[in-house]
């Protein structure tokens, strides 16, 4: 071929058609992205369709898929959510006060022991009483339920059965709920998401009673066990008797609230380590106010000073607010709910085949305060 032949072929060929490329759609205004995962442009070849490599793909341009927890927070804030606290121990020990300290409110009822007109309750009550506490726009639906009369008899054989058995009337209404043909698209949850079980600051070790409870109750709610009224102690005595306590729970095979099977991963496992190290949480409950370094503090007054309820140095109610509320009131909603109302729910439709009602009988009081 000669070389004119050649430049006649060459210029009949079509050169192949150029196609744009598709437009990458512009982040919104409104939107911005995370300043802790910079945008990086996708290399060539790398993250395509149908490669199946487990691997995130790198993105062309923004989504929008970290919207995701700003939508939940806005539909969290709508509804609400509900949050219910047991408070377990003997009279006198300052269950009503921590309790309405750790909510900085009158959420609880005062309780300052038996009035010399009342009789000690033959048998433990259950009395609840229900706030709706809003902070920041998000709405919290408290329920404290007190338990008084337990431990407070001569004989305290199985006094924790009343205890037992309205945890699990609560399970029990969850689950008829659940399983209704026409159910509520927002079923009430009265389930116990969180117990605190009061020890008594004798600076010895755990009653046989207080072993008996944790050991029958922490398999199906979560257990945080705190030293009521540990300004009682002196700081070698409190050092003392919480590692006593450790051990007791250890020896006993009762594992509280966090449990260690739950922890998720190696961060989860740190951070609740401490917590474990730390329990039980010694505390002072106090909703009286005092002056003291020039500011307005909650605390108790004594012959030396004054005890400064949210002070790390004074006492661990602080470390105890801010694990329950501040970092696990999530956690101890879902521990709750697919742990211990799922092996409920698991064990009570394989027993029974069905669902038949349970036993009730409730002398449960509720009021809005």
């Amino acid at each position: 071929m000669t070389s004119a032949e050649r430049n006649r072929y060459m210029s009949e060929i079509v050169p192949p058609e150029v196609r744009p490329k598709p437009a990458v759609p512009a982040k919104p205004s409104h939107v911005a992205l995370p300043s802790s995962v910079p945008f990086v442009p996708s290399p060539q070849g790398t993250g395509g369709e149908g490669q199946g490599s487990g691997r995130g793909s790198a993105l062309l341009g923004y989504i929008g898929i970290d919207t995701i927890i700003e939508q939940m927070r806005k539909k969290t804030m709508k509804t609400g959510f509900d949050f219910n606290i047991m408070v377990v121990g003997q009279s006198g020990l300052g269950k009503s006060t921590l309790v309405n300290t750790l909510f900085k409110s009158q959420v609880s009822r005062r309780s300052t022991g038996w009035s010399r007109d009342e009789k000690i309750p033959k048998t433990v009550e259950i009395k609840s009483v229900s706030h709706v506490i809003e902070e920041g726009g998000v709405k919290m639906k408290l329920t404290v339920i007190d338990t008084p009369g337990f431990g407070d008899q001569i004989n305290n054989e199985n006094c924790w059965e009343p205890i037992s058995k309205y945890i699990n009337e609560q399970y029990e209404k969850f689950l008829k709920e659940e399983v209704n043909i026409a159910r509520k698209k927002r079923i009430p949850d009265t389930r116990i998401h969180c117990c605190l079980y009061f020890i008594s600051p004798t600076g010895h070790s755990l009653r046989q009673l207080d072993t008996e409870f944790m050991k029958h109750l922490s398999r199906v709610v979560n257990i945080i066990p705190i030293i009521a009224k540990s300004d009682t102690l002196t700081l070698d005595e409190k050092t003392e008797f919480k590692q006593r306590v450790r051990k007791e729970l250890e020896a006993c095979g009762i594992e509280c609230y966090p449990q260690k099977e739950f922890d998720e991963d190696m961060e989860d496992k740190s951070d609740n380590d401490k917590i474990r190290e730390a329990m039980p949480f010694a505390v002072v409950g106090s909703d009286k106010e005092y002056q003291a370094n020039g500011k307005r503090i909650l605390g108790r007054k004594t012959a030396w000073g004054v005890v400064e309820v949210e002070n790390p140095n004074h006492c661990e109610f602080s470390l105890l607010r801010d694990f329950m509320i501040r970092s696990h009131l999530q956690d101890l909603k879902e521990v709750t709910h697919n742990i211990h109302y799922e092996t409920y729910r698991a064990k009570r439709l394989n027993d029974n085949g069905g669902l038949h009602p349970i036993s009730s009988g409730q002398d449960t009081q509720e009021s809005n305060l």
